[in-house]
């Protein structure tokens, strides 16, 4: 048998909360907060009464665990955009102007921190809060590159010296950072909302996996040589990550 997924919302404090329920070949029932949503697995033998005890259940643990931790969802709420807002990333601030235009395309630029974004008239508002986001996230890039390539040399050149193909900053989700095979650097814009020491943290922690592919316990020792107090940088962004995006 297929998993069954399926799709629903779940209002909780004037909060609206993506879930995800899968039905599945399993004994057990699991309740888990993921990246995109908060997700529900239950057998697929269960009936509809015992599926509706389980939806109650599984209210009452977001519940709790939104009054133990109130800001555990804050990554699913919608984040909105509107002309002349002003916004801080890292240090540095931008207004937004936004302009609607007859093309079919999102086109945007940077000029004396003011974020010029020409918006298509016929995007639909999800879909223009998604270029909205894109669009930032693209230009406030390109304005931090040099800095973050600096930055990425300077800790290389203290504590690894290996070679680097390159430095690239992309508004990714999955992770805070990747190393390629061939060299190159991947930073999430996503950091660019963290403190220095832990934008500092992920540089050193891909830097290190140009000598180790992996995370045995050589790699965690060169991460630790060259940042001691790297654990305190991991629980900022376990506890703040979901605060960093666009």
């Amino acid at each position: 048998m297929k998993n069954q997924i399926s799709q629903r919302e779940l209002e909780i404090g004037g909060q609206c909360i993506p879930v995800t329920i899968v039905r599945e070949r399993r004994h057990s029932i699991r309740f888990a907060v993921g990246k995109r949503a908060v997700t529900l697995r239950l057998p697929a033998i269960l009936t509809e009464a015992e599926q509706a005890a389980q939806w109650e259940r599984f209210t009452g643990w977001i519940t709790r665990q939104l009054q133990q931790k109130p800001g555990l969802l804050d990554q699913f709420a919608i984040k909105t955009y509107r002309n002349e807002d002003i916004f801080w990333v890292g240090r540095r601030m931008y207004q937004l102007r936004l302009e609607e235009t007859e093309g079919a395309s999102h086109r945007g630029r940077l000029k004396d921190g003011i974020l010029h974004l020409r918006l298509s008239s016929f995007a639909s508002q999800t879909d223009r809060q998604k270029a909205i986001e894109h669009l930032l996230s693209r230009l406030i890039a390109g304005d931090f590159q040099s800095d973050i390539t600096r930055r990425v040399l300077a800790l290389n050149e203290q504590h690894f010296r290996v070679s680097i193909q390159g430095v690239r900053l992309k508004y990714n989700h999955s992770n805070w950072g990747s190393c390629s095979a061939k060299g190159n650097i991947n930073l999430s814009t996503r950091l660019l909302f963290a403190p220095d020491e832990v934008i500092d943290y992920v540089i050193v922690h891909e830097l290190a996996h140009r000598i180790e592919l992996n995370h045995s316990p050589r790699f965690w020792k060169l991460v630790e040589t060259a940042m001691p107090e790297y654990k305190l940088q991991e629980k900022w962004l376990n506890e703040n990550g979901h605060l960093c995006r666009f």
